[in-house]
């Protein structure tokens, strides 16, 4: 007798247990959700307002018909990803016409970042430096840019009145500084270079090639755009190179360590951002502690890098110096004695945590590729989604009572639990909700509200199936803890085909589709793993429990579960035949 008693205790566990559980779990939710200060969901576009954005792409210089469908569908891939990258899921960005995207972004801690970005266009190259001097200086008085310290690694590798180099060390790393930034390089290689291929970074700089006199137009069209540039000034420096392919010579400007504009003859780009593989931001705890942008080159990259470095440790200052240039400025140029071949680099100095992060975005997720203007700029306002919520929230609140009140009747009792259930069920989509604005940037928009709405359906849906199995059992002869422990293992079946289904759908939506849709979709399948959790972490439990009580182990007429209400008839089992009298005197 002993064993079936254990079987029955195993069979229904402990809900006590399992309801204290998920209590605990609601609990350390809701209290991680007031700790982080976030205590509402964060909006979208459409409920929170934000900025409108239309860029208007142009051709690059020297390409013709570039504008066309593919191009602007990877522009649209790319500021999608940049966005993301920042955390602003809810933005939309869509092409218009042949020529214009759209992007909306709501408001938000980084709506100012992604505005920023979003448009850039991100172009990476690593140039040679012809010649440079400070803006408005002697060229002899300053032949390269000034650097905040020595590079690291061994003395070899130190540099002579602030000049910034690059070059191979018996240490892990090697260091230049330049202009607040620094490049390093994973080496492993002689630690001494040999002493025709160091410059003297006290010399003055040696004649650029386009100092002597030439027949070229181009070349004198380049000197004369070098001698009248003036970095110091914002106008110039925005149009600093403007017009010129990436094989062609240019000048630039940049900024040094001291705060002073530099401008540079600069040579034709040797490496791409493309040969760039993987860039992100990093804090260095190691040596002079700041934040700083790690690159790793592809294996196409790592050739021209080492190669370009090779050739540039045979010259002397300043054409022994690469520029590393974005978007038509100088962020950085260390100057080498010899060729760098470990495959990666690392650009540093003067960083703080947001810079060093836009920085690896952007070289991340690529260059776009056309140059964008932007055409227009507006701010949306949420009056009319505020409009459009309170619609929207009034029809859930109607379809949610409709939803109690046929609990109510057709269930009695057990509505209790179903709308317990819903109860638990709306807080933890809230309090999850409300902590995936600050860690993964979820932005509550309409269509994500009418996914929230059609998950009432869901979650009322496992509740019916799991009590039309209860009433099944009753039906044929079973009493009421039994009845609930032999319909929970066919209800349950039940409940996971129909949420897979749903979970599976709403999965397969947000893969093959953007922008708002994708809310609908996110929340829907959020809802659907929720509508498990709360079923077989509450709703089971609690429906255990209270099958223990009288008013539900009798069959009350309000519980539900009523064998009379249901047409239970007495089992033939329990029923005795009794058999007509014999007459004696007839036998």
């Amino acid at each position: 007798m002993a064993a079936p008693k254990k079987g029955r205790q195993g069979t229904q566990g402990r809900p006590g247990r399992t309801l204290a559980l998920i209590l605990i779990a609601i609990v350390a939710l809701t209290g991680g959700m007031f700790a982080s200060g976030h205590t509402t969901p964060r909006l979208g576009i459409d409920l929170a307002g934000g900025t409108s954005i239309t860029l208007q792409a142009k051709n690059e210089p020297g390409q013709k018909n570039a504008i066309n469908k593919t191009n602007m569908d990877t522009a649209v891939d790319i500021m999608n990803r940049r966005v993301n990258g920042l955390g602003v899921t809810e933005a939309e960005v869509q092409t218009q016409g042949e020529s214009n995207i759209i992007v909306n972004i709501p408001k938000g801690t980084n709506s100012k970042q992604a505005r920023e970005q979003v448009g850039t266009t991100a172009k990476l190259y690593f140039r040679p430096v012809l010649t440079t001097e400070v803006s408005g200086g002697d060229p002899a008085a300053t032949p390269s840019p000034s650097g905040s310290g020595s590079p690291s690694g061994s003395p070899s590798a130190g540099s002579d009145k602030g000049d910034e180099k690059a070059t191979s060390s018996a240490t892990p790393t090697a260091t230049a500084t330049s202009q607040g930034r620094a490049v390093t390089e994973a080496l492993k290689a002689d630690p001494t270079p040999s002493a025709s291929t160091t410059g003297d970074a006290s010399a003055p700089a040696s004649p650029p090639a386009s100092d002597a006199p030439s027949a070229d137009p181009a070349t004198a069209k380049l000197q004369a755009e070098y001698t009248a540039l003036d970095c110091s000034k914002k106008t110039t420096r925005a149009t600093a190179g403007d017009g010129v392919k990436a094989s062609d010579p240019t000048v630039a400007c940049g900024q040094n360590a001291q705060g002073q504009w530099q401008k540079y003859i600069l040579g034709p780009a040797e490496v791409e951002g493309t040969d760039v593989d993987k860039a992100s931001a990093v804090f260095d705890t190691q040596g002079a502690a700041g934040w700083k942008v790690t690159m790793d080159f592809t294996s196409k990259g790592a050739k021209k890098f080492a190669s370009i470095t090779g050739k540039l440790a045979q010259n002397q200052s300043p054409q022994n110096q690469f520029a590393i240039v974005l978007d038509g400025e100088v962020v950085s140029d260390p100057y080498v004695s010899q060729a760098l071949t470990g495959g990666s680099a690392e650009i540093s100095g003067s960083f703080d945590q947001q810079e060093s992060q836009d920085l690896a975005n952007m070289l991340s997720y690529g260059a776009l590729p056309l140059t964008f203007t932007e055409a227009s700029v507006t701010t949306v306002t949420a009056a009319l989604g505020g409009e459009q919520l309170e619609a929207g929230l009034i029809a859930g609140a109607i379809g949610l009572a409709l939803v109690i009140i046929y609990l109510v009747v057709y269930y009695r009792g057990l509505s209790l639990i179903a709308i317990a259930s819903l109860l638990v069920s709306a807080v933890m989509t809230y309090v999850i909700m409300s902590l995936l604005g600050p860690t993964i940037g979820f932005a509550l928009n309409l269509p994500a509200v009418c996914g929230a709405i059609v998950a009432i359906g869901i979650t009322a849906d496992s509740f019916i199936v799991f009590f039309e199995r209860i009433r099944d059992e009753i039906r044929e002869g079973r009493s009421m803890r039994p009845a609930v422990e032999r319909a929970w293992p066919r209800a349950r079946r039940t409940i996971l085909v129909s949420d897979f289904v749903s979970f599976l759908a709403a999965a397969v939506l947000f893969v093959v589709t953007v922008g708002k849709v994708q809310g609908f979709a996110f929340t829907l399948g959020l809802t659907t793993l929720l509508d498990v959790v709360v079923v077989f972490f509450f709703t089971k439990p609690l429906m255990t429990i209270l099958a223990r009580k009288k008013f539900f182990a009798e069959g009350h007429s309000w519980s539900g579960l009523d064998p009379k209400r249901l047409g239970v008839q007495p089992p033939l089992r329990r029923t005795r035949r009794v058999s007509a009298p014999v007459d004696t005197k007839e036998a």
